[in-house]
């Protein structure tokens, strides 16, 4: 066999309607066959039952910038960093990724400002050296009330690997921050803390920030995504009004409602509602929002988010399906089959003849999903 050809028999296979157990057999990176029953082919992988699943699509990681910055104050070599994020999200079980690049921030001296040219230029470099091992693509998180948004967007917008953009707005006084106390809060976390009258000047410049920008750029944004192959999501939407506009702009992805009523309004346009894994398997929002595990339960769910930790996208989907009752297809979707379709990734998500060899091979440990190995495009990747 070619080294991107495999069978794996004995196993329990996540299709998108049912498991079967049964076997899998890839060749030339790509799934030629479902098979219920076993195998004794030469070279057959046996699982032991263990489940193989679609490899996970994950279309908002911001756990890259962790390695940019492994220790307050420190930068890492961009290269490095990308190449030891590719590892770790790989052995979680992604094989696409999309790497959420911050374009702005509404705080000065942001490490995310400082790092965005060289990450993009690391990101497409080991993309063309063949170094990385998951495949990926590039999610530009433009952050509306930023003063020099738009001359640190167009120069990232010309590469085919960039396919979605989200608008935000992290103004504090709305959205994620309606509540000013959890703004402050948040930020305290990063060691940040301000008097009473520093808090009240940094509140209005921003309030100002967003008066001036916020729209102009939104306006701005949407004519550079006129025409091209991209995927627009909005971000922390509050309430039924915000997502209507959203809508109304074309956006098709309403990324982390904060409440209820935001993603009911997103399920009745027709708005992919993605939530964060991390809330699902912490058990709630670290920001005090609406808890995934309850929209779940109340069928305003589409898509998980890994976030910040890549190991959650495995572990939350799972947890959809040991506590909000879904079954497993339905569960690993939201991870998989779903991200594919919203993105318009129609050669993976599923385990299906033609599809790549985009595969996972996981097993529990005490209720804990545990990947096992991971093949990307055929090719043995952990």
């Amino acid at each position: 066999m070619n080294t991107n050809d495999f069978v794996l028999t004995n196993a329990r296979i996540v299709l998108d309607d049912r498991v079967v157990h049964g076997t899998l057999i890839v060749r030339n990176g790509f799934i030629r066959l479902v098979d219920e029953g076993s195998t004794q082919a030469p070279g057959a992988i046996d699982c032991d039952g263990d489940y193989v699943i679609p490899g996970l699509i994950e279309l908002h990681t911001d756990n890259l910038e962790k390695h940019l910055m492994p220790r307050a104050g420190v930068l890492w070599p961009a290269l490095p960093a990308v190449l030891t994020h590719d590892a770790q999200v790989v052995a979680a079980g992604i094989t696409t990724v999309f790497d959420a690049l911050s374009v702005g921030d509404l705080e000065e001296e942001s490490v995310r400002i400082e790092t965005l040219q060289g990450t993009y230029d690391a990101i497409l470099a080991g993309q063309a050296s063949g170094a990385l091992r998951a495949d990926h693509w590039i999610h530009l998180r433009c952050e509306l009330a930023y003063p020099r948004l738009l001359e640190a967007l167009e120069p990232l917008m010309n590469h085919s690997s960039v396919r979605l953009l989200s608008l935000m707005d992290h103004t504090p006084g709305q959205r994620q921050y309606r509540d000013i106390q959890q703004y402050r809060k948040y930020y305290s976390k990063n060691h940040m803390s301000w008097t009473e009258d520093e808090f009240t000047d940094v509140v209005t410049r921003r309030t100002d920030q967003q008066a001036t920008y916020s729209k102009r750029h939104e306006s701005a944004v949407l004519s550079m995504a006129q025409g091209r192959d991209i995927v627009l999501a909005s971000h922390d939407d509050t309430d039924a009004e915000q997502v209507e506009y959203a809508h109304r702009i074309g956006v098709t992805i309403s990324e982390f409602p904060t409440t209820h009523e935001a993603a009911e309004a997103a399920r009745k346009l027709g708005l992919a509602t993605v939530m964060g894994a991390p809330n699902v398997v912490r058990g709630g929002s670290h920001s005090g929002n609406v808890a995934a595990l309850e929209l779940a339960q109340a069928d305003r769910l589409d898509l998980l988010s890994s976030d910040y930790v890549p190991a959650s996208l495995l572990h939350g989907a799972f947890m959809l399906h040991t506590q909000a009752g879904w079954s497993m297809p339905r569960a690993i979707a939201t991870v998989a089959g779903n991200p594919a379709k919203v993105l318009g990734l129609n050669d993976r998500g599923q385990l299906k003849s033609g599809y790549r060899a985009d595969v996972v091979r996981m097993r529990t440990v005490d209720g804990l999903p545990i990947v096992r190995n991971v093949w990307v495009r055929g090719e043995r990747s952990f």
